[in-house]
C-alpha cells in the first residue's frame, strides 16, 4: 500500500515540476516574441526615415536592439530566483522583492503589455514549504503588485515602448494578429498555470493519504507490540511461576524423603514401645535405644537435606559468579534491563550469607518483574561502617502501601538471623534495603580483581 502511494506521489510530482518548467519555458517564448517584434518594428520606423515619430510615440531615444536583450537577462534573472529555496520566511520575502522587481523591468520592456510572470511567481510561493498563514501574506501583495501593473501605473513615473503605439509600423491585419496571438498565448499560458494547481493540490492530497496510511500502519504495529509485551508478560510470570513451583517440589521432595522418613520410623517405634511397657520392659528400652538412633540419624539426614537444599548456583559457583549468572539468565528469558554494580570483595562470607544475598536478589528481581512490572533493576551492592549493604531498585509500578507477602517475610527472617536489617519503599517503583554485619576484612578493603 505504501510503495503504491509513494508511486502516484512521485508520479504527481514529476507532472508538476513538468508543468512548472513548461511554464517558464512558455513565458520566456512569449516575452520574446513580444520584445523581438517591437524591436522589429522600431527597425522599420528608423529603414523608413519615421524615426522622430518614433522618438515622439516613445518619448524617449531608445535603442532598439537593446529591448529584446535587456528582456532575455532579466528572465534569466528570474529563472535564477525561482530555483532558489527558501527555509524560512524571511528569505522567501526577499526573494519575492526581487522576483517583483524583475517582473516590472520585463513588464516595463514589454511595453506594458504582458504581465503573466506574476502567476509564474505565484506557482513559486505556493509550491515553497513554508507555512501558510505566510503564503497567504504573499499572496495578497503579489495581487496588489499585478493590479499596480495593469492599472498602468508605472506609465505615470517612466516613458515604456507602448507596443500598441509601436506596432502601428505594421498593417492593421498584422498587428490584430500579433494583439490575438498574445491574447491566446496569454489563456493558454493561464490554462497551464490552473493545470499545475491542480497537480499541486493532488500532490499534497497524496502526501495526505500517505502520512495517514503510515499512521494507520504505525498504529497497527504500536497494537502488535502492545499484545507482544502483554504475551511477554504473561510468559515471565509463567516462568517465574514455573521456576517457583519447581523449587517447592523439590523442597517437599527433600522433606518426604528425610524427615517424613524418620518420623515414619520414630512413630512406629513409640507404638511398640506403648505394647511392649508392660510387658517386657527391658525389650521397651532396647526398643527406645534403637528410636533413638533413628531420630539422631533423622537429624542427620535432615541438615544433609537443608545443606542440598541450597541453591545450584552456590554449590558450584563464587557468589558473584552466581549473581551474574541468575541476572544473566533473567535478562536472556525476559528480555528486562538488569544494572549491577558491585564495589566490594564477595568472598570470605559464611555459607548463611552467601544463601540470603543470593536470596536476597533472586526474590527481589521475581518481585519487580511480577508485581512490579519492571523493565530495569538497578542492583547496587557495597559496605560502609561495618554494613554490606545491598540496594535494589526497579523503575515499576511500585505502591502507595507495602504488605509483607511471603517474600518480604522471607527476607526478614534470613536478614534476621544474620542480625541484620531490611527496609523498602514502594514510592518510586520498588527499592529494596538490606544491611548484613560484616564479620571479616575492613572498610577500606576494594572489590577484588
Amino acid at each position: 500500500m505504501e510503495e503504491v502511494l509513494n508511486q502516484n506521489r512521485d508520479g504527481i510530482k514529476r507532472v508538476s515540476a513538468q508543468l512548472f518548467s513548461l511554464m517558464q519555458l512558455f513565458n520566456c517564448l512569449m516575452i520574446m516574441f513580444i520584445t523581438l517584434v517591437t524591436a522589429h518594428a522600431m527597425h522599420g520606423f528608423i529603414l523608413e526615415g519615421n524615426a522622430f515619430d518614433l522618438i515622439t510615440k516613445c518619448h524617449a531615444t531608445i535603442v532598439y536592439w537593446k529591448i529584446p536583450v535587456i528582456a532575455g537577462i532579466l528572465y534569466i534573472s528570474l529563472l535564477l530566483l525561482l530555483s532558489i529555496e527558501c527555509n524560512n520566511h524571511i528569505e522567501l520575502i526577499v526573494k519575492l522583492w526581487l522576483e517583483i522587481a524583475v517582473s516590472a523591468g520585463l513588464f516595463y520592456c514589454t511595453g506594458l503589455s504582458y504581465t503573466v510572470m506574476v502567476l509564474l511567481i505565484l506557482a513559486d510561493i505556493v509550491r515553497n514549504r513554508i507555512d501558510w498563514s505566510k503564503k497567504i501574506l504573499y499572496i495578497v501583495l503579489l495581487s496588489c503588485v499585478d493590479l499596480v501593473l495593469n492599472g498602468n501605473v508605472l506609465s505615470g513615473y517612466a516613458n515604456p515602448v507602448s507596443v500598441n503605439q509601436i506596432w502601428t509600423y505594421y498593417r492593421p491585419d498584422v498587428a490584430s494578429v500579433f494583439s490575438g496571438a498574445i491574447n491566446i498565448m496569454f489563456l493558454i499560458d493561464v490554462f497551464i498555470f490552473i493545470l499545475y494547481m491542480v497537480f499541486l493540490i493532488l500532490e499534497q492530497m497524496s502526501e495526505k493519504e500517505r502520512i495517514a496510511a503510515l499512521y494507520r500502519e504505525l498504529s497497527i504495529a504500536n497494537h502488535k507490540l502492545a499484545e507482544a509485551n502483554k504475551q511477554l508478560e504473561e510468559y515471565t510470570e509463567e516462568l517465574v511461576s514455573a521456576a517457583e513451583t519447581r523449587e517447592r517440589n523439590r523442597f517437599a521432595q527433600e522433606i518426604h524423603d528425610t524427615l517424613g522418613h524418620a518420623l515414619t520410623g520414630i512413630v512406629t517405634g513409640i507404638e511398640a514401645c506403648i505394647m511392649l511397657m508392660d510387658i517386657a520392659p527391658d525389650a521397651t528400652k532396647e526398643q527406645l535405644k534403637a528410636i533413638e538412633e533413628v531420630a539422631r540419624q533423622g537429624i542427620t539426614d535432615v541438615r544433609q537435606s537443608v545443606k542440598a537444599l541450597r541453591p545450584d548456583a552456590l554449590e558450584r559457583l563464587k557468589l558473584e559468579d552466581a549473581l551474574l549468572k541468575i541476572i544473566d539468565e533473567t535478562m536472556r528469558s525476559t528480555g528486562i534491563t538488569i544494572n549491577y554494580n558491585c564495589t566490594t570483595s564477595l568472598l570470605n562470607l559464611s555459607q548463611d550469607e552467601e544463601d540470603a544475598i543470593y536470596r536476597i536478589v533472586q526474590e527481589s528481581v521475581t518481585n519487580a518483574i511480577r508485581h512490579g512490572k519492571a523493565d530495569v533493576i538497578d542492583i547496587g551492592i557495597g559496605r560502609e561502617d561495618g554494613l554490606l549493604n545491598i540496594k535494589i531498585k526497579d523503575n515499576g509500578i511500585g505502591c502507595g502501601k507495602v504488605y509483607k507477602g511471603f517474600g518480604l517475610h522471607h527476607m526478614q527472617e534470613r536478614l534476621s538471623l544474620l542480625k541484620g536489617t531490611l527496609s523498602y519503599d514502594g514510592s518510586d517503583g520498588f527499592t529494596i534495603y538490606a544491611s548484613i554485619p560484616i564479620r571479616w576484612g575492613n572498610s577500606a578493603e576494594e572489590k577484588e580483581d
